[in-house]
């Protein structure tokens, strides 16, 4: 089986990232929460979700990826939106302050 991850750097990335990751999870039905209605797994067969997203025990689907930034402001976005459940909080990584332009500082 193949696996993706995705690297989401970057306020643009970010913002772009996110608006893929809740796509991939209306394409493949699965809820804000990284759960899949039991409707949907009971004889489904189409596992092609699993290259973007990987299931824990409990049966959540986490995606693939991670978002990275030197600001934290639109990470938060993210961390308080409406898909915060499906990310782990270590898959969002952000520092404490942006390089302001400033390409040496970044």
């Amino acid at each position: 089986m193949r696996e993706v991850i995705s690297i989401h750097v970057g306020q643009g990335g970010i913002q772009v990232g996110n608006a893929c990751w809740e796509l991939f999870c209306l394409e493949h039905g699965i809820q804000p929460d990284g759960q899949m209605p039991s409707d949907k797994t009971i004889g489904g067969g189409d596992d092609a979700f699993n290259t973007f997203f990987s299931e824990t025990g409990a049966g959540k689907h986490v995606p693939r990826c991670v978002f990275l930034d030197l600001e934290p402001t639109v990470i938060d976005e993210v961390r308080t939106g409406t898909y915060r459940q499906l990310f782990h909080p270590e898959q969002l990584i952000s520092g404490k302050e942006d390089a302001a332009n400033n390409f040496a500082r970044g």
